[in-house]
């Protein structure tokens, strides 16, 4: 998808991608520092991803490659099969970790600008809107300079990409003198702001954006990560037959493992309860089933298996309808 649409990143793409290494001219001696085969292989996934990776994602993706201090790895000159190895594992890795926390993108290609553009109904209102909005003193006029606080509320959904990936936008804005403090009626401000938007549009065609959304997935990626480690799962356990005993009775298993996972849940890869209204009726549905079937868990055991069939229920859920949410909760 593009503009306001959503494409998402997954790893899948950089599956089949290859890391080619130059040997040096003695195959046994060393070719590159670790330093230098890590950025070869961050290079190549951000071309292939159209992004630059974000930092949180490299370092997540080597604590799961290198083992060893990693300072010391930096600087530490590897031969060409620990070097392809190396990079192997950590493309990998990058992959592993876009599969259990995807990237959500818009690709900016200017086509909402131009539907914007090309429907004379949309665009009057799309203008007088904004113009509303900025007119806060009510006097019918506003500032020149007023478009560029005009594109900020238009936003990436209406196509505007942000002005750190569009340097380009301080060109067309000069372009059309839209940084003087000339005041403008309504009409004068939608002329200007077509003149703008189009070259916007056209400068999009040219030469795409890719935008990183502030929207994660949760897919039960990593819900069935915890399901499959025993260890881990137990911990989780644990802490809530803790909660169980010192509530002495007062509320069923189903109440306090819905409390503890509506509080905990973004630990264990769950989407949290108060994102959207889809997430509560996921809740509704899947403790509603687990109560029709009459699960009381009066043990230790039972519990557990209760606790172990409530996960199950959500990551297969959200394997196949994952929950789409903004990343401030």
């Amino acid at each position: 998808m593009s503009d306001g649409g959503f494409t998402v990143l997954d790893g899948t793409q950089l599956r089949s991608l290859s890391i080619p290494l130059t040997p040096s001219p003695d195959s046994n001696g060393p070719v590159k520092t670790g330093a230098q085969v890590l950025d070869l292989v961050e290079s190549k996934a951000s071309s292939s991803l159209g992004i630059s990776l974000p930092q949180n994602l490299k370092s997540s993706a080597l604590k799961r490659t290198v083992s060893v201090d990693d300072a010391a790895f930096q600087i530490k000159e590897l031969d060409t099969d620990y070097a392809s190895e190396i990079a192997t594992n950590y493309l990998t890795a990058i992959a592993d970790e876009l599969n259990d926390d995807p990237i959500v993108v818009s690709i900016l290609e200017g086509n909402t600008l131009r539907l914007f553009l090309e429907d004379e109904d949309d665009f009057a209102m799309l203008a007088e809107n904004l113009f509303t909005d900025l007119d806060t003193e009510d006097k019918g006029k506003i500032c020149k300079s007023q478009i560029l606080n005009a594109l900020v509320n238009m936003g990436v959904d209406m196509g505007i990409p942000p002005f750190s990936e569009f340097p380009l936008l301080n060109d067309i804005l000069k372009k059309h003198g839209a940084e003087g403090g000339e005041e403008l009626g309504q009409a004068q401000f939608a002329h200007l702001l077509q003149q703008v938007l189009q070259d916007i549009a056209d400068a999009l065609a040219e030469k795409h954006v890719i935008v990183i959304r502030n929207i994660k997935i949760i897919n039960g990626t990593k819900l069935r990560t915890l399901l499959a480690d025993e260890k881990q799962l137990n911990n989780v356990i644990e802490k809530m037959l803790q909660e169980k005993s010192s509530l002495d009775g007062e509320l069923e298993n189903t109440d306090i493992i819905r409390g503890f996972l509506e509080k905990n849940g973004k630990e264990l890869g769950m989407p949290p309860s108060e994102a959207n209204e889809a997430v509560v009726l996921l809740y509704d549905a899947i403790f509603a089933d687990v109560k029709s079937n009459k699960t009381t868990a009066k043990t230790d055991d039972g519990f557990r298996e209760l606790v172990k069939d409530i996960l199950e229920k959500f990551a297969e859920q959200l394997e196949v309808n994952p929950v789409y949410h903004s990343s401030e909760y």
